[in-house]
């Protein structure tokens, strides 16, 4: 099984982003992989502040840059949160999305981790900014981290839509939790049902389309579990009929997954709208920590 090479945790140093960083901590054991944590430091802001601040920041700049790196430095050294692995640090300036992306460009990562901020209706509103807007932009899977790290992830929900992209998330969760339970997860619909209901077409039949549609996907998924190497007995699969957000976390909450790992077909703000709306709104209302694999047919929007 192939594994991780190179993980990379951007973190504001608050205490939610730092359960990303923790998470780092263990995959990197897990997995033997480098591991670098990031920061970004918006020094254009200090620019309104020329006049008072006596016309030269540079120096001050520097000094803002330094204490920042140093405070990195005291986090990944802690043998309380590092669980004895090495991590470089890095100080980035410029916005957040640009500068982690071009960082996570500039090590090669294959995995990026974050932390999402504020519960409930404040995580909707903030999850954040940063977060959101680098899972939609990215190409490269993105963990965002919702809870406290204290163990290996137990039981990983794989919402699967049968895309390349879904091929991709089932190999990542193996890579990301090996020794998790996996739940192969597909949510149907017939197509035309509405309309067919409205052309007086029989509930009998309908549901006959329905059941159908079930076996269909079942069949998929294991088809989709043998090509990725998984065993009759690696994973377990659940088909559901309806709307496909709601159903996800109800087995995130009927099964107590503790990862969701979901697959992006947009990278555009156009295709985000009108595809990712699934992404979103489990990144929104779900517990667990949330896996975004994109869609490798697709081209990454770099504004």
């Amino acid at each position: 099984m192939n594994t991780f090479h190179h993980l990379l945790a951007a973190t504001d140093l608050s205490s939610s982003s730092l359960h990303a960083v923790d998470r780092g901590f263990l995959l990197a054991g897990q997995t033997g992989a480098r591991y670098t944590v990031v920061h970004a430091l918006e020094l254009d802001a200090l620019a309104q502040w020329r006049e008072l601040l006596g016309g030269d920041i540079s120096a001050l700049s520097r000094k803002i840059a330094d204490e920042t790196r140093e405070s990195l430095a005291r986090l990944v050294s802690d043998p309380n949160r590092n669980r004895g692995v090495s991590a470089a640090v890095r100080v980035e300036s410029g916005r957040a999305v640009s500068a982690v992306r071009r960082c996570a460009d500039d090590v090669g990562a294959d995995l990026v981790l974050l932390g999402a901020h504020g519960k409930g209706f404040l995580q909707r509103l903030v999850l954040g900014s940063t977060a959101s807007r680098l899972v939609r932009t990215s190409k490269r899977p993105a963990l965002v981290v919702k809870e406290p790290c204290r163990a290996a992830y137990r039981r990983v929900l794989v919402a699967v839509d049968f895309s390349p992209a879904s091929a991709l998330a089932i190999g990542l969760a193996q890579r990301i939790a090996p020794g998790a339970d996996l739940i192969l997860f597909h949510v149907c619909n017939v197509p035309f049902e509405g309309k067919l209901q409205y052309a007086g077409v029989s509930d009998d039949v309908i549901h006959q389309y329905r059941t159908d549609a079930v076996a269909r996907a079942l069949r998929q998924l294991h088809e989709m579990a043998a090509a990725a190497g998984l065993s009759s007995t690696d994973y377990l699969t659940r088909v559901q009929h309806g709307d496909i957000s709601r159903w996800i976390i109800s087995e995130e909450e009927n099964s107590d997954c503790d990862l969701i790992v979901v697959g992006k077909h947009g990278t555009n703000v156009a295709e985000e709208l009108l595809l990712g709306s699934v992404t979103s709104h489990v990144l929104s209302e779900s517990r667990s920590d949330v896996l975004v694999v994109a869609d490798p047919r697709r081209p990454a929007n770099v504004g």
